[in-house]
Formats: structure tokens, sequence, C-alpha cells
């Protein structure tokens, strides 16, 4: 039966096109847990404050295996950045959202994490998911026992370290079957400065490996000939203190800043670990090989953010920062233990975002995804060491552009573009499924009459950035003391239920007013516009709880 003809009640948020996505909010979120108790340790942040760690927990199968994820974002070589620092999440568990959202390898959902295997033992999305949070500046190296009270400052990451994995052993890792450490970026430097460690913390009954995504960073001469990070990486290991806890089979031969790099270290690491990594690193590009105090004149300003904007003499430097890069990674050595997927794209961390790590249309190498290439070296189905053919050869690369001011000193995911790009992705994960279910629903409650609401030509369409203060807004959980916008409307709430909330439209300028519904299922937010008032509302309530029934039924 065929329901609301010839009325006009329901605008859908295009059903959340956009809505969807930044709205699968804090149920699909993974709260944060403060390791209180390594504070006695002398293992805290920058600012002193304890460190912190998210945790899915794992089921089914999945309950005994971990997975520890170590976040990225860049170093800090002095005492004026590393303050600067300490008044953000990268220096201060106080700064840090509270509960963030998992996605790529550390997804809990099946069809995008499953380790390429539909057998039960590969599967990564029901593990226990941990991510690290990073907030030491030096990739958890670094240990200096005086604190200047004058900045308060403590250089304290390599105590942080079994800090951290010591609390995660207490609350079962003790008991795992596998564990797998990765980390990106900043945080896959330190899943290869750690990784015999971390082997070394698990039960020696269980199989361990590790992964370094993007955290292959290499010695090599910028643009100007000069050893720009050679000299950065010696001021971080100086500033920290971090030239006791790098691997003495290297500080025994050779400077100790130059143990900071991979290729001085890689080949010394007992424990199986596969190394993914873009062989046009983006962010090596931009700091290592071209740091913009060598280009003041920004003859590499476009290229840097878009790799189809560099000329050909730009793009041949860059084919000799890729052989400098594949030159660097012979020193990993060739034993099967150790798994290369160095694809040709101009990107920097590729595991923990959706459409990298396993989407319809993700990066191949060999024919082969990020995913399932994992997975089968964890578990020893085929050896996998692939390195890609030169840049353009490879057309499923997703190739970074940067749209906004970049920031060196911060991973380039802290980049809004990378926001937006997630942001993007999500839609297209749940569109296939939403659509489904929104044909299904629409099918027996819109009219198909001519004066109908019919919301694909109808919902309102509105951007992320217009959608930004809405989010912030239920984010903030003051529904009773603030407005909030969606598009051209201003909204004030006048009723809290238990897991839905009613809005009027401050500022609308049809004769009957205008309304919101907003309900919070475990994965969706759905938002309803509606024109009337009383009536209206009712009937757009019944609308969107039978589709809030019809999204939790996934065998349709």
């Amino acid at each position: 039966m065929r329901r609301m003809a010839g009325t006009r009640l329901i605008q859908w948020l295009f059903l959340l096109v956009w809505a969807l996505v930044m709205l699968k909010t804090e149920g699909a979120n993974v709260s944060i847990t403060i390791v209180e108790d390594a504070v006695a340790k002398g293992a805290v942040c920058l600012d002193g404050s304890p460190p912190a760690y998210h945790w899915d927990k794992g089921f089914g199968a999945g309950i005994n295996n971990w997975l520890v994820h170590i976040e990225g974002g860049g170093w800090c070589n002095n005492v004026t950045l590393c303050l600067n620092r300490s008044e953000t999440r990268l220096g201060s568990s106080k700064h840090m959202d509270k509960a963030v959202a998992f996605t790529g390898i550390l997804s809990r959902v099946q069809n995008y994490n499953p380790a390429c295997n539909l057998s039960k033992i590969s599967r990564l999305y029901n593990w226990n998911r941990i991510k690290i949070r990073y907030c030491d500046g030096a990739s958890f190296t670094g240990d200096v026992e005086a604190v200047d009270p004058a900045t308060n400052l403590h250089f304290r990451g390599a105590r942080i370290w079994p800090a951290v994995i010591e609390d995660l052993l207490s609350k079962g890792m003790k008991d795992a079957k596998n564990a797998f450490l990765s980390g990106s970026s900043a945080g896959g430097l330190a899943s290869i400065l750690h990784c015999d460690s971390f082997r070394a913390l698990i039960p020696s009954g269980a199989k361990v490996k590790c992964l370094s995504d993007a955290g292959y960073f290499i010695n090599v001469k910028d643009i100007s000939g000069a050893r720009h990070i050679e000299e950065f990486y010696s001021q971080v290991v100086a500033t920290h203190g971090s030239a006791k806890n790098l691997p003495s089979s290297c500080t025994s031969k050779i400077k100790p800043e130059l143990c900071f790099f991979p290729q001085n270290v890689a080949h010394e690491i007992k424990t199986p670990i596969i190394f993914v990594n873009a062989a046009y690193d983006s962010w090596q590009i931009k700091n290592i090989l071209v740091p913009t105090i060598v280009d003041p004149h920004g003859t590499w300003h476009n290229c840097r953010r878009n790799i189809k904007k560099c000329s050909d003499d730009q793009i041949q430097t860059m084919q000799g920062f890729r052989l400098d890069f594949l030159k660097a990674l012979e020193n990993t050595g060739n034993s099967s233990s150790k798994g290369l997927f160095i694809d040709s794209c101009y990107d920097h961390c590729q595991t923990e975002l959706q459409e990298t790590w396993l989407f319809d249309d993700s990066p191949l190498l060999a024919k082969t995804t990020i995913a399932k290439a994992v997975g089968d070296w964890y578990y020893d189905r085929r050896p996998f060491q692939k390195i890609d053919c030169p840049y353009p050869c490879n057309p499923t690369c997703h190739n970074l552009v940067t749209v906004l001011q970049e920031h060196p000193e911060l991973p380039e995911r802290d980049n809004y573009f990378y926001q937006y790009r997630e942001i993007v992705l999500r839609i297209k994960m749940e569109w296939g499924f939403v659509h489904k279910v929104w044909d299904k629903w629409a099918s027996n409650n819109i009219s198909s009459s001519s004066d109908s609401c019919s919301a694909k030509q109808e919902g309102i369409k509105v951007n992320p950035i217009e959608l930004s203060q809405f989010v912030d807004f239920i984010k903030r959980d003051k529904l009773q003391t603030e407005t909030f916008i969606i598009g051209p409307n201003q909204y004030l709430v006048t009723s809290i239920h238990e897991n839905w909330f009613c809005a009027r439209c401050m500022n609308t300028s049809k004769p009957a007013g205008e309304g919101a519904i907003i309900m919070q299922t475990a994965a969706f937010l759905l938002v309803a516009l509606y024109d009337g008032s009383i009536g209206s509302a009712s009937r757009a309530m019944a609308a969107v709880d039978q589709f809030a029934w019809q999204l939790g039924r996934r065998n349709l």
C-alpha cells in the first residue's frame, strides 16, 4: 500500500548521501582508554599526561587475535616544536578525541577487512584491534629523565611503548594466538624499530608479525644536494635522548641518528615484517626530496601537491628518488619472511584508509590489493615481495592531491582533504546497501503521483562543509542549549527522547513551518526534514522509524 500520496511531508537529506557518512557516528567509533597506571612509571606524553589507546574488542573466532596499530604524526626536533606539539593531540592525551573511527586495516566491517580470504582464520575484522595514540614525537624512542620546569616537557616515548603493551597483556593479549603489530608513517617507523621488542613481549606460542605502512623513510639528498632529513633526524635523536633505545647492533657501528633510518636497521629485524610503501611517497617527496626551504620560488609548489602537474624534469627527479628508495629497500634482505608491497602511487599511508586497503577500486600490485597481499603473507599462503613499475604505469593508483595548505610537521592525513576523501569513500561503502533499503522502503511509503515527495528529486543536497556544523553539534551533546544548521536552515531542538529528537526551523519562509526528526541507530544518524507542523512531524517520525527498522535488516 502506498502511503503519503499527494503530500510533501518528508524531504530526506538525499537520504544521507552525505549525512550517512559523517553520521556513521558514535556507534561506529571506538572509545579512548587512558593508561593512568603508566604515569607512575614515568611513561607519559610530552606534556606529562598519560598515554592512551583505542580498543575495539575481538569477537567470535578472533577473540584471541590481536592487531596493534601505532598512529603516525611526524616528529618534533627541538624544544620549541615539541612545546607546540604538547598542546595538541600529538603531544597530550588531554587533547585527543574521546572516540575515533576505525577503517581500513582497523575496520570491524567484514566485507572491508577480511584479510583477503573467507576462511575464519584469516579475518581481521573480528580481531581485537588497537590503535595506540602517538604523543611523544619520536616514534616511541625517547627517554630523558630530567624535566625542565620552564617547559614541563617529558621525553619519555620509550617508556610509553612497554607500558601500553603491558596494559594490553593484562587485558587478554597474554593469551594471544596471533599478534600483528602495524603502524603508519611515524607509527610505521615505530613498528620497524619495535618489531622485535613486540615479539619479545608477546607469549612465545603466538604467531607474531609486523607491518610498516609508509614508515620506510630514506636518507637521501634533497634537490639542493643537502641531507636535510639526516640533520632533522639527528636533532630528533638528540632532543629526545633516543640513542640508547635504537638498535645497539646499529649504533655500535654508525652514528645514532643514522639508526633512525630503516635502511640501516631493517636487515637486523628477526621477526617477520612486511613493508607497504609508495615508491613515490608523497610525504618524503615533499619533506625529504623537496622541502620548502630549498624551493624558495615555489617552482615545485604545484608538483608537490599534484603529481599530474609536475614538469618532465620534475618527474625525472622523482624517478631518481624512486631508484634511491628501491636501493635503500635492498637492505631489508631477501628472506621470504620479509614482505614488500611497493606500488608506484603518489601517496602516503595506505592501510588505514579504506579505499586503499580494500575496496572495489583499491590500488593493485600484481592484480592484488594491499589487504590480500598482507593476508596471504601473514598466513604464509604465499610470499609477497612485489615492486611496481615506474610512474605512471599503474592506473589503479589513488594519487594524492593536496588541496589545502600543507603542514610538514603533521602527517599528511591531518589535512582536511583526507577527511573529505574519507567522507566520499564511506558514502561509496554504504550507499549500495542504503540504496537497496531505500528502494524497498520508498516503494511502500512514497507515492508515484506527480505531487508527492521524491527524495531523490527534492531532497536537499548538502556538502560536507555545510554538514560539519551539524555533526559538531551532535558531538558536543548540547541539544538543549544550542541551535544547529543543515543547509540554509537553522534549527532549534524542541523535544528530546531516548534515541531521537525533534527540531523546528527558525528561519523558514514557509507558512506552515519546517521541522526535522533526527534518530540515532547503532550505525547511522537518520535525518528527515518535513514541511508542516504536528501532523507532519508524526508522519515523518513514523517514516524514519520504519526506515531505521529496514536499515537494521541486513538480510534484505
